[in-house]
């Protein structure tokens, strides 16, 4: 490992610096790129047991605002689209609407699932459902797995961190 590695990992840890990274990888991983913001949080609730609400709070708020973000460009993607090809809607944009008319946004409790959870923030946005209660739903949803997945993977991995 390089040398420069531990002390970058021992900085992002400190908690007035660990914090404020957990928020930004959470807010980066709920839009559509590729990332996962769970093993920031473990890594700083592994260095920082005292941080453990503290950490799942501000990852929870980051992925969320991340997951409102994902919301309005879903918003903003269908009105120029609508304003390109005029309101048709095409079969299966039609069958996704209904299927999420009829969950509404308590759909946005799966926003915290792997590969659709992000793409579906973004849907939601694009069918216009309600923006509050989908972000009210993306929070509980987050912070579910926030919680589940921290718990597990401190109870896989005990011990105080090297």
């Amino acid at each position: 490992m390089p040398t420069w590695f531990t002390p970058l990992m021992q900085w992002l840890a400190l908690p007035e610096v660990g914090l404020s990274t957990v928020f930004v990888v959470a807010f980066v991983s709920a839009t559509l790129l590729p990332m996962g913001s769970e093993p920031a949080v473990f890594g700083l609730i592994k260095l920082n047991p005292e941080l453990f609400w503290p950490a799942i709070l501000v990852a929870t708020a980051g992925n969320t605002l991340g997951g409102a973000v994902s919301w309005a460009m879903g918003l903003g993607a269908h009105k120029a689209v609508d304003r390109a090809r005029g309101n048709e809607r095409s079969a299966s944009e039609l069958r996704a609407l209904e299927w999420l008319r009829r969950f509404g946004p308590k759909a946005c409790l799966l926003s915290w699932l792997p590969v659709v959870g992000d793409p579906l923030c973004a849907v939601a946005g694009w069918l216009r459902l309600p923006f509050w209660p989908c972000v009210a739903y993306m929070a509980v949803g987050k912070l579910a797995r926030y919680i589940t997945l921290t718990t597990g993977l401190l109870w896989v991995f005990p011990g105080a961190a090297a």
